[in-house]
């Protein structure tokens, strides 16, 4: 009985294994597939909705520079006149925590989001300011749960954790084999509770040198618990544009 268990016990274990290391090299597939974009711009859209459907929309400009270590994003407001000029600029490193700061033109003054507050929602949205940092695969585990259709794509699903302090015990990410990209993620609390998920949707491929890169131009956010909902939308997308680094100054954001 005792040798059942123990052989029970290893093939479980095996089997465990196998699926987080397929799980890891589908992250490295999509973390290859993703990169090489040199730089991006954008105006950028961020619609708020209540649960009754009404509606606040909010228009940015997006800069984002890539290198081998650390990507750099800078979102400016532009309106409405309530929040024009806040500004979101995020250090995104590829192993070591973010560095995000927060300008507020109201207080004149730069707030640095730190590990505790990363959780917290971004700008009055069901997004977080963890959701707008880093999604580096060396900084989360991935565990592959099987395949299924999603969004009309069919997908691998991930299992993923983060290896370091997280407002999120897991997130399940569907996984395009086409895109090599998410189209949906689901998102659950520290209780395990499903918090939001995503839709990504609106797929475009972007020529980058001898690269193509798919992107999603759209991101639905909808909070379960809330029943609020943020949408992301992208016009006038460039990739592939070099962006001096002097606009990632986080000394310029004021």
């Amino acid at each position: 009985m005792f040798k059942k268990l123990v052989l029970a016990s290893l093939v479980v274990s095996s089997f465990s294994f196998a699926s987080v290391e397929k799980g890891w090299e589908i992250a490295k597939k999509m973390d290859a597939a993703n990169s090489g974009y040199i730089g991006e711009t954008s105006t950028m859209r961020l619609t708020l909705i209540d649960p009754t459907g009404k509606e606040i929309v909010r228009v940015m400009e997006g800069s984002s520079s890539e290198s081998d270590t650390i990507d750099k994003t800078l979102m400016n407001f532009k309106k409405p006149a309530d929040v024009k000029g806040t500004k979101l600029l995020t250090w995104a490193h590829k192993k070591d925590d973010d560095d995000q700061w927060l300008y507020l033109p109201s207080l004149r003054r730069v707030k640095r989001i730190n590990s505790k507050t990363k959780g917290s929602s971004f700008m009055g949205s069901e997004f977080s300011f963890e959701d707008l940092g880093s999604q580096s695969i060396d900084k989360y585990t991935y565990d592959l749960k099987g395949e299924k259709k999603v969004e009309g794509q069919d997908t691998w699903v991930l299992e993923r954790k983060s290896k370091s302090k997280s407002s999120y015990s897991k997130v399940t990410m569907y996984v395009s084999k086409k895109y090599l990209a998410a189209v949906k993620s689901e998102y659950y609390n520290k209780r395990g509770e499903l918090l939001k998920f995503a839709i990504f949707s609106g797929f475009k491929q972007y020529k980058v040198g001898g690269k193509n890169l798919f992107r999603a131009n759209k991101i639905d956010m909808t909070n379960v618990q809330n029943k609020k909902k943020s949408v992301f939308s992208w016009e006038d997308r460039k990739i592939g544009v070099k962006i001096p680094s002097r606009k990632f100054n986080k000394n310029a954001l004021k």
